[in-house]
This record gives structure tokens, C-alpha cells and sequence, in this order.
């Protein structure tokens, strides 16, 4: 399909907006996600730059370096895969277009439909991780950045659940449905497990303030 956009993740905020407000295919509800997650990981990254140096959580400082270079390498992989979200779209939009009584649809169809159910698999995976972090930033982190904490996991959350629907959105087409019943079994195990880290997360951040 011509038109699609690649390397949106390093449009301005403004124009990347626009293109996922706009009629255009790409970026769609897979990249927003895999921002969305990107900026989560980032902000526990800042946390973590916000307590690194400072006497009062010296015996946790080598433990909060390696959350940051992890969440570092979660961000940048987020953002690879709000490219990668637009990428496996094309070819997916092309073989809808082939004629239904074409021989090779099918074969074509299922191939496009895994991968692209395979990025946002990819970014699921990645807010799990990143949930993860947050919750250990949130009891070694500054405190002075506990809200920073619970946006980030907010974020995480989200495109944890965004991701999930974009993995089903494709699945549903499939074939194959004891593959696509394995792809959804994981994603709903992964929903269910980190759904509720993110809000135990949440929740102690907001009951620090109370």
C-alpha cells in the first residue's frame, strides 16, 4: 500500500500525532503502544537519574544503575518496534487485497497475519519487563520521584493492554487456530499476571500520598 510511513518513531511529537490522528494506515493502535511503553520505560530511567550519586541510597546505587541500563534498552527497543508495528502492517494490507478464489491467498494471509501479530507480541513483553522495573524502582528509587514512578507504570500498563488487542486483532483472522490459541493463551497470561504488579505499583504510590 503506498503511503505507509516507516521510521515514524523519529517524527516530531507533533507530526507523529498527526499522522496516528490522520486517515493514514500507519502508525495505528500497535506503534501508539510501543510509544506509549517507550515513554514508561524512559521515566523510570529519570527516576533512576534522580537517585544515582545521592548519600541516602548508596548501598542501592549499583542496584538502580542496572534498572536504568535495562530500562534504557527497553525504551529503545519500544520505540524499533513502533517502526516495525508500521512495517508488518504493509504486507498484511496487500494480501487483504488479493482476490479470495487466488490460490496462494491463504498460505500469504496466514504469514502476513503472524507477523504481524509478532510485534505487538514483542511490545507486550517488553511493558511486562518494564512493569517489572518499576516495581523495584518504586522500593529503591528517590521518593522525592514516587508520581514519576506510578506514571511510568501507568504507561507500561497501558500499552500492555494496547499491545494485547493488537496480538488478538490478528489472531482472529488466523487459520491456524491452535496457533492463534497459543498466541492468545500467552498474551492472556501475560495481562493477568502484570495487570495486577502495575496496579500493586499504582496503588502503593498513591497511598504514599494520602
Amino acid at each position: 500500500m503506498e503511503g505507509i510511513t516507516i521510521e515514524t518513531a523519529n517524527q516530531t511529537c507533533g507530526a507523529f500525532l498527526d499522522a496516528l490522528a490522520s486517515k493514514a494506515p500507519v502508525p495505528g493502535g500497535g506503534g501508539a503502544s510501543a510509544l506509549v511503553g517507550a515513554l514508561g520505560a524512559a521515566l523510570c530511567t529519570m527516576v533512576g537519574n534522580y537517585t544515582v550519586g545521592k548519600k541516602k541510597y548508596a548501598a542501592v546505587e549499583a542496584d538502580v544503575k542496572a534498572l536504568m541500563d535495562k530500562a534504557e534498552d527497553i525504551r529503545a527497543r519500544l520505540l524499533a518496534l513502533v517502526d516495525a508495528d508500521a512495517a508488518a502492517f504493509e504486507p498484511l494490507s496487500k494480501a487483504y487485497a488479493i482476490p479470495k478464489d487466488d490460490p496462494g491467498r491463504g498460505e500469504i494471509m496466514e504469514r502476513c497475519l503472524r507477523d504481524a501479530a509478532a510485534t505487538p507480541m514483542a511490545i507486550l513483553k517488553l511493558s511486562c519487563e518494564a512493569i517489572d522495573l518499576h516495581s523495584e524502582m518504586l522500593e529503591k528509587g528517590s521518593v522525592m520521584m514516587l508520581s514519576d514512578v506510578g506514571t511510568g507504570v501507568v504507561f507500561c500498563w497501558s500499552a500492555l493492554y494496547g499491545a494485547a488487542l493488537n496480538v488478538k486483532v490478528n489472531t482472529k483472522s488466523m487459520a491456524d487456530r491452535a496457533y492463534a490459541q497459543a498466541m492468545n493463551n500467552e498474551v492472556d497470561a501475560l495481562v493477568e499476571r502484570y495487570w495486577k504488579i502495575a496496579e500493586q505499583v499504582y496503588e502503593a504510590v498513591l497511598g504514599r500520598f494520602a
